[in-house]
């Protein structure tokens, strides 16, 4: 059996891979585990648990809150609410634990379960590790031990937590957005309530669309994955901007008035740009992947502002964010971390600074975004390779080595192995897209007769 825990929690299809049972026992483990590690030491142990609209969210929850007080520990529910205001309630409650119930933007079939230590941080992998075996060897049949009595658990619902988060968005904006007329697009997900009130408070003119869910329309044809809706709406209602989230509400692509997207290389650029005027752009530096096109490099560079690359997935860049007290950081797909902030990407956060950028300055957001111009890329997948052989064959050495010579200060190539799948990556930019396609092709050739 393979690990439960990936990159972002443990995630499938709900009540097939991700059963009640599983949800049950994992939160029993986690329970034990955080016990044996001191976190519970010297009091009474809280935990504050929230899930976006999914229909199997209703029977997840109640399974993990279960799981929660049967073995000692005391629950706040705070019902649907985005998986950054979960951690931010963690947090700011002094809760030992969070859990957010979510596949992000996945289907509405499939749900996950993320577990948040103290203060509202991503649990460290060897915690997760340590829960994961827990979690297997009571599931052959090892008894857990049980508190009775006043022992176990107490569950409420916290229902000020809706109010409680949004105070903290706006509290922390630098400035209102009076005079903006703001399209959000809620992806009929977890900031369907949350961001629009955010923004009407904030002092915005609000139009909504996907903020309707009924438990099984979560990510369908809206939010950050199909922004042609949001596009629309924009432009029908003579919007400054639009703000598109997932489902869990920890991203957020954006569009400008003319309709065009925004993505989240863009966004980390304008929000770099404001923050260094603010003073709180830490060590003048902002963290991207190697993912993160190449115009945001060029700009930052032509900016004077330092960009620390690392692979591809949010959590590598709060782990270096956090290794050296950086203050921004980010992923193309719109995942943008405002470590003074918030703790884990906040989509409803990112689209209020992003906002309050073009309010502060009287500039549109097509204007503010123009600070770089995104490379065409070109992404091709060669499937049913050798993908260990990626960095070792001279065959492909030399065919990158040539490509790079083509394309010169102004291209990029990058070859990275699937973590999960056969296949070898192939992403190619220039500043002319055809000479994009031409190269990534070769190379995709050559992938093919080198490692295949």
């Amino acid at each position: 059996m393979g690990r439960l825990f990936g990159t972002d929690g443990v995630r499938g299809v709900a009540n097939a891979d991700l059963t009640a049972e599983l949800a049950l026992g994992l939160s029993v483990a986690a329970a034990h585990v955080l016990a044996e590690a001191g976190t519970f030491e010297g009091h009474r142990p809280v935990a504050v648990v929230g899930r976006d609209p999914r229909a199997s969210g209703e029977f997840l929850e109640a399974a993990v809150v279960a799981g929660l007080a049967s073995a000692g520990v005391d629950v706040l529910r705070v019902g649907v609410l985005p998986t950054p205001a979960v951690a931010y309630l963690t947090g700011s409650l002094g809760a030992d634990l969070g859990v957010m119930l979510s596949a992000s933007h996945n289907a509405m079939p499939d749900n996950g379960i993320k577990f948040f230590a103290r203060g509202g941080h991503k649990l460290a992998d060897e915690l997760e590790d340590r829960i994961e075996s827990t979690y297997r060897a009571h599931a052959s049949g090892e008894p857990w031990q049980r508190p009775t009595g006043a022992g176990v658990g107490r569950v409420r619902a916290y229902d000020e937590g809706f109010d409680n988060y949004v105070a903290h968005l706006i509290g922390v904006l630098p400035n209102r957005l009076d005079g903006l007329k703001v399209v959000i697009d809620g992806a009929h997900g977890a900031a369907a309530r949350v961001s629009p009130e955010a923004f009407a408070r904030a002092g915005a003119e609000v139009v909504t669309i996907g903020t309707d869910p009924d438990g099984l329309n979560i990510n369908h044809e809206c939010g950050s994955t199909h922004l042609a809706k949001l596009r629309a709406a924009v432009v029908e209602h003579g919007a400054d901007l639009g703000v598109a989230h997932d489902g869990d509400a920890d991203r957020c692509l954006a569009v400008d008035g003319s309709g065009a997207e925004v993505d989240g290389d863009q966004i980390l650029a304008v929000l770099a740009l404001a923050m260094r005027e603010a003073g709180t752009l830490r060590e003048n530096t902002v963290v991207g992947t190697v993912m993160s096109n190449l115009g945001f490099k060029l700009a930052m560079e032509r900016e004077g502002v330092q960009l620390v690359q690392t692979a591809v997935g949010d959590r590598y860049v709060l782990e270096e964010m956090k290794r050296h007290g950086y203050a921004l950081g980010g992923e193309q797909s719109g995942h943008v971390i405002v470590l003074d902030h918030a703790t884990t990407g906040d989509g409803t956060l990112t689209g209020l600074m992003l906002a309050a950028r073009v309010a502060a300055t009287g500039r549109t957001l097509a204007d503010l975004a123009g600070v770089m111009e995104r490379l065409p890329q070109v992404l091709i997948n060669v499937r049913d390779v050798d993908k260990s052989r990626v960095a070792t064959s001279p065959e492909l050495a030399g065919a990158v080595g040539e490509a790079e010579r083509e394309l010169g200060a102004t291209g990029r190539v990058l070859l990275r192995p699937s973590g999960t799948e056969p296949l070898v990556r192939v992403m190619v930019e220039a500043a002319d897209i055809e000479q994009a396609r031409s190269v990534a092709s070769r190379l995709a050739d050559v992938v093919k007769s080198a490692l295949g």
